[in-house]
């Protein structure tokens, strides 16, 4: 694999990460709650950008800081980023900020483990705290709910440009193949191999295949074919004397598939998307409920793994466009929703489970010290994990 392609993750993790936060952020705006700063990547911060009180915009750079900026810092603080801890001395306008690690990203609201409040012990209005129990709610699915729109939006574009598929059609006979000695060509339409009808190219290859793992010990093995060809008023049959042992990149044959891309009505591309979505989240939660029972193996990839899962992905654009790097990217978006909302500490799903139970309690809260605590517990859990998945990825990365 060609490693530039691995750089294919960056735009695909940032459009991921930003989609998510941006709905965390817009929906914390619609419920009147500050917005501190909104942040790609996770601290310390590279550059951040702020609109000043009396007009034009603040550039913060690595390492600069101003008044103003005192007692905004904290790698763990944020939605989607761990423990809240504490607010500013002064309100001030949302810094928009790129962070040094690009893993993940935070939205950091003052309030979030309700920490915030006056020497009175009065709640700042425009906390997180402050806000009723369904407004804090909203503000916690929100980034979930815009993955999953974003992968609706994602496999409405791939059924909207098309799908590809490899039907059973030639598109290039390599020269001195056996394919070409049995004068095969480009744009023949295989109809069946050794009696067996077939529809598209891996059906083909299937076929011969088997032919040629029964046929160990010779060095060729006859393959049969019906071809249809422009201009001939009747299939033609033909027989080709296979390689057994082909070299790696030739195949038994020596052709290449054609790819065709099957469109469909514009207008049923969204109705596509939302099938697939619902049918990818499914599958998704099986498949997470039969490794929580033991049904399945754990089969997890970090950072690393998807890295070069997105690097591979991304190199079939040059040959068959963007379908594959487009449904990579909406199941990941899917995958980062399901994770989300997983009712565990310091996941946006952990902290709308402590929420049900200040409910339960009648709207008696944690308090604020044994709720950063939970938090902070579980993203320690969190950050483990990616370590020693990410160690497992790198040992595993040409397996």
């Amino acid at each position: 694999m060609n490693n530039w392609y691995l750089l294919a993750a960056i735009p695909v993790f940032g459009l991921l990460v930003l989609v998510h936060e941006f709905g965390h952020f817009i929906t914390a705006r619609w419920a009147g709650i500050r917005v501190d700063e909104f942040g790609i990547g996770l601290p310390p911060r590279l550059v951040g950008f702020r609109r000043r009180p009396q007009g034009g915009w603040e550039v913060v750079w690595f390492g600069g800081r101003s008044e103003q900026m005192e007692g905004l810092e904290s790698p763990l603080t944020g939605t989607s980023g761990g423990v809240s801890q504490g607010h500013a001395s002064a309100k001030q306008n949302t810094i928009y900020s790129i962070n040094l690690l690009p893993i993940g990203g935070f939205v950091r609201m003052p309030g979030e483990d309700g920490d915030a409040h006056d020497e009175d012990g009065h709640y700042d209005s425009e906390s997180f705290a402050a806000k009723p129990a369904g407004k804090r709610i909203a503000v916690l699915c929100a980034g979930v709910i815009m993955n999953v729109l974003l992968a609706i939006a994602l496999f409405t574009i791939a059924y909207g440009q098309g799908e590809p598929t490899t039907p059973a059609i030639i598109a290039q006979v390599n020269a001195g193949s056996p394919a070409a000695a049995a004068g095969l060509h480009a744009d023949d339409k295989i109809l069946s191999v050794n009696g067996q009808s077939v529809t598209q190219f891996q059906e083909v290859k299937d076929i011969v295949d088997k032919a040629s793992t029964q046929s160990k010990g010779q060095q060729t093995v006859d393959v049969k074919l019906v071809v249809e060809r422009k201009g001939e008023p009747q299939p033609l049959h033909m027989t080709v004397h296979a390689l057994v042992n082909p070299p790696a990149d030739k195949g038994h044959l020596g052709v290449l598939g054609k790819t065709v891309n099957v469109s469909i009505p514009l207008w049923q591309a969204p109705i596509r998307g939302i099938q697939q979505t619902l049918s990818t989240t499914r599958l998704f939660i099986v498949t997470i409920g039969q490794m929580i029972v033991g049904a399945i193996q754990p089969q997890i990839a970090g950072p690393v793994g998807i890295v070069k899962i997105t690097g591979e992905v991304a190199q079939t654009v040059p040959v068959v466009g963007w379908w594959y790097i487009l449904n990579l990217t909406a199941m990941l978006s899917i995958n980062l929703a399901i994770v989300n909302i997983l009712p565990f500490p310091a996941l946006d799903g952990g902290r709308v489970v402590l929420i049900f139970i200040e409910m339960i309690r009648g709207g008696k809260r944690l308090r604020p010290e044994r709720e950063g605590l939970i938090n902070l517990v579980g993203m320690a859990i969190l950050l483990t994990l990616m370590v020693v998945v990410t160690v497992s990825d790198v040992l595993h990365w040409g397996g």
